[in-house]
């Protein structure tokens, strides 16, 4: 019997080695990658768009600038959702907060007494203090608003630059991505090749799935929203429903903000606040199950062959590794890494490891 050879550790161990050492330096430089990172996540999102126009003959120059203009629009056009809120949420949060604050007391104080906490919310202070931010004197609070910024001027001038150099790379990258990416697939050995394009390939119809799925998603959710707000009489149920629908994106923070505007509106529109909290806890509360447990894994689970047990898993398991930034990719990363695993099953079946442990298995039976 001819003895097996034997297994490359060296060349194993120096692969490691390299795939430890990149790891260490892009997470040392992080920060600095991070809006190359935004902008490369932007170029393969809107990319499909710019061969489209390329294909009804536009110029690839001019195609980008389009697509880089829709996009910017569509990114003005979500913030601007919040400006009929503000607008009109400002100066009723002026004239009604001594008295909302007063309400929330006096709301308070029972169940708290029934809790066997007899406590007499102190909200004088408070009171003065919020009003005097709120005032129509800007003066009081753009001076401590401008000393915050002088004492964190690294941060301003960090978000400064992502607002410039984002766009700025997305539009080289779109410009150019046909070439990086076959830059990139050069360095692949030729031995290798094959075996990576058919793995990119999955990997971006998988994604692709992704994003459509995801989009269904945010409009189901802007229509719910929108809706259940409408349902319990809150004005500014239009505004407030898209703009959480789309949010929604960005988990958590879409979620929460959005949560925190329609409370906000129904605490300043509803006399009680009881009915306020019930209002918004209702149609967020039904909202979030809806969500996690039917929209998410039926729209987007399904459609990249995610388990729905298996995306909620996904969320809670890069969370926890990587914070918000894993909730961010968690799911995109679950379809490519679904994608690995299912070469390795395939590949597994078709061993010889499998194969001789099957035959092994048949003749023992």
């Amino acid at each position: 019997m001819q003895p097996s050879a034997p297994l490359p550790v060296n060349r194993i161990l120096a692969w490691l080695g390299v795939a430890v050492l990149v790891g260490a330096v892009l997470w040392a430089l992080a920060p600095v990658l991070t809006p190359f990172v935004v902008a490369a996540v932007l170029a393969y999102v809107l990319h499909p768009l710019v061969l489209r126009l390329q294909r009804w003959g536009l110029p690839l120059s001019p195609a980008v600038l389009v697509v880089q203009l829709i996009a910017l629009l569509a990114l003005l056009g979500l913030a601007l959702l919040l400006v009929p809120v503000v607008l009109r949420e400002w100066p009723l949060l002026r004239q009604q907060l001594p008295g909302l604050l007063d309400r929330l007391d006096a709301s308070l104080q029972p169940w708290l007494a029934a809790m066997g906490w007899p406590i007499s919310l102190e909200l004088g202070d408070l009171k003065a203090q919020l009003s005097a931010w709120l005032s129509d004197n800007r003066e009081d609070w753009m001076a401590p608003l401008l000393a915050s910024l002088k004492v964190g001027g690294s941060v301003a001038l960090s978000v400064a630059g992502y607002a410039v150099l984002v766009p700025v790379a997305l539009f080289f990258m779109l410009h150019d991505w046909q070439k990086l990416l076959a830059s990139a697939f050069a360095l692949v050995p030729p031995r290798w090749q094959p075996a990576v394009a058919r793995f990119a390939s999955d990997g971006d119809s998988v994604l692709g799935e992704y994003l459509r799925g995801q989009w269904r998603v945010m409009l189901a959710l802007a229509l719910y929203y929108s809706a259940g707000l409408a349902l319990f009489g809150l004005d500014l149920a239009l505004p407030i429903g898209v703009f959480t629908g789309l949010a929604v994106f960005v988990p958590y923070l879409g979620y929460g903000l959005g949560l925190l505007l329609a409370l906000l509106a129904a605490l300043l529109q509803f006399a009680s606040p009881a009915q306020a909290l019930l209002a918004v806890a209702v149609v967020y509360g039904l909202g979030q199950l809806l969500e996690s447990f039917v929209l998410t894994p039926r729209l987007v689970g399904e459609r990249i062959g995610l388990h729905p047990l298996a995306v909620i898993l996904a969320l809670m398991a890069f969370g926890q590794l990587l914070g918000f930034v894993g909730v961010l990719i968690a799911l995109p990363a679950s379809a490519v890494l679904l994608v690995g695993l299912r070469r390795l099953r395939a590949r597994y079946l078709s061993s010889a490891l499998y194969q001789s442990g099957g035959d092994s298995g048949s003749d023992a039976a």
